[in-house]
C-alpha cells in the first residue's frame, strides 16, 4: 500500500463512505480503509490516523492505540459507537450528525407504522400461501384519530410525531427525561401511562444504562391490548423474550423492529420465526439520499476540525478550547 505523504492528514473511515464524499476527502487528505471492522483491525489501523469517520463500534480502548489522532467524527446520530468520555480524556473532538438520516428514519416509522396497522406484513405472506381467500383474515385498524407513543423526544422523535399527526390527526405522548417540544404537538406524560395509552408506540431513545431493556415484561403487561411497537432506535432498548411473549399471548398486536442486539441479528435468533414481526437490517436511515448525507457531512467535519475550525456538532466542548492551542501549535510545527 502506497504510504501517504506527510503534509496529507490520514483519515481511517471504519467502512466505505458514498463516492462523492470520498472524491471531498481525497482533495486534502488520504483516506484509509481496513479490511474489516473488527476491534483488532481498528486498533492496528488507527495508529497513524489523523482522523477517524466512525461507521462501525469502536473498541473502549481505541484511543490508546491512536497517538496522532485529531478528530472523530460518527457517520450517523448514535454515540453508543464512541467511548466519548474516553475520546475527551483523551482531547479529542467527537462529532456527530444528529439530522443526516432523520427524514429517512421519519419516512421509516410512517411507512412501518401503516404496514403493522393493517397487518400488511401477514396479508401478504398469507397470500402467497393461501391464496385469495385470505383477503378478509386480517382487517387491520386506521390510524386516524388514534393515539401515538414516541419514547425519546429528540429531533427524529419529534419529526416523527409531527408527521404522523400531520398525516393521520394522530395524539401524541411522548417520554423524555430532558423533554423538549416547542411545537406543542407532543403531550409529556410517564412511561407506563405511554404503554397503556398508546395505540402505536415507537423508540427514538439512545441507548444507555437508563434505557437498556426499557421495554421489559412489567412494562409489556402494562402495554394497551392490541397496540403495535416499533423499535428503529437501539436492539438492546427492548428485552426479546417479553417482547416474543407478550406477542405470543396477544397483548401486542405487532411490531417492527430495525436494530438488534447482537447486529447482525443471528440467522437461528427466535425472532426471526414469529408472524407477527416485521424485521428489516438496520436500514431505517439508510436511504438513497441519506446515506449520501450523511458520507459527505461526516467528511466535512472531520476536513473542518482538521482545519482547526469547530465541527457544527461538537459532542464534547468542554475540550475545544484547549485542542485549538494544541492544533496551532501542530500548525506551527508543519510550517516551519
Amino acid at each position: 500500500m502506497p504510504q501517504p505523504s506527510p503534509s496529507r492528514p490520514r483519515v481511517l473511515a471504519t467502512s466505505a463512505l458514498h463516492p462523492d464524499a470520498e472524491a471531498l476527502l481525497k482533495t486534502s487528505c488520504e483516506l484509509v480503509l481496513p479490511a474489516d471492522s473488527s476491534a483488532e483491525n481498528l486498533r492496528r489501523s488507527v495508529g497513524d490516523a489523523d482522523a477517524l469517520i466512525v461507521r462501525a463500534k469502536l473498541p473502549d480502548d481505541i484511543f490508546d492505540h491512536a497517538p496522532k489522532l485529531r478528530a472523530c467524527v460518527r457517520h450517523g446520530v448514535g454515540l453508543d459507537f464512541i467511548p466519548v468520555e474516553a475520546a475527551t480524556r483523551a482531547g479529542i473532538p467527537v462529532a456527530n450528525l444528529p439530522a443526516a438520516n432523520r427524514q429517512a428514519v421519519v419516512e421509516y416509522i410512517v411507512a412501518v407504522a401503516g404496514l403493522l396497522a393493517r397487518d400488511l406484513h401477514r396479508v401478504a405472506q398469507a397470500f402467497r400461501t393461501e391464496g385469495w381467500s385470505s383477503r378478509t383474515r386480517f382487517p387491520g385498524f386506521e390510524l386516524r384519530g388514534r393515539t401515538l407513543g414516541v419514547v425519546g423526544c429528540g429531533g427524529i422523535g419529534r419529526a416523527v410525531a409531527a408527521a404522523m399527526q400531520a398525516a393521520f390527526g394522530m395524539r401524541v405522548l411522548g417520554h423524555d427525561p430532558d423533554f423538549f417540544d416547542p411545537s406543542g404537538i407532543i403531550q409529556p406524560v410517564a412511561l407506563d401511562r405511554l404503554f397503556a395509552e398508546a395505540d402505536v408506540i415507537t423508540l427514538h431513545a439512545p441507548s444507555t444504562a437508563q434505557t437498556r431493556r426499557i421495554v421489559d415484561a412489567r412494562r409489556l403487561a402494562g402495554i394497551k391490548p392490541g397496540a403495535i411497537l416499533i423499535n428503529a432506535a437501539r436492539g438492546d432498548l427492548i428485552d426479546d423474550a417479553a417482547l416474543l411473549d407478550a406477542l405470543d399471548n396477544g397483548r401486542l398486536r405487532a411490531a417492527a423492529l430495525d436494530v438488534f442486539e447482537p447486529e447482525p441479528l443471528p440467522a437461528d435468533h427466535p425472532l426471526h420465526q414469529h408472524p407477527a414481526l416485521f424485521l428489516t437490517p438496520h436500514i431505517a436511515g439508510g436511504s438513497e439520499e441519506s446515506g449520501r448525507r450523511m458520507s459527505v457531512e461526516a467528511v466535512e467535519e472531520t476536513l473542518r476540525i482538521l482545519r482547526g475550525e469547530r465541527p457544527l456538532t461538537l459532542v464534547n466542548p468542554e475540550i475545544w478550547d484547549s485542542y485549538l492551542r494544541r492544533h496551532e501549535g501542530l500548525a506551527q510545527q508543519r510550517t516551519r
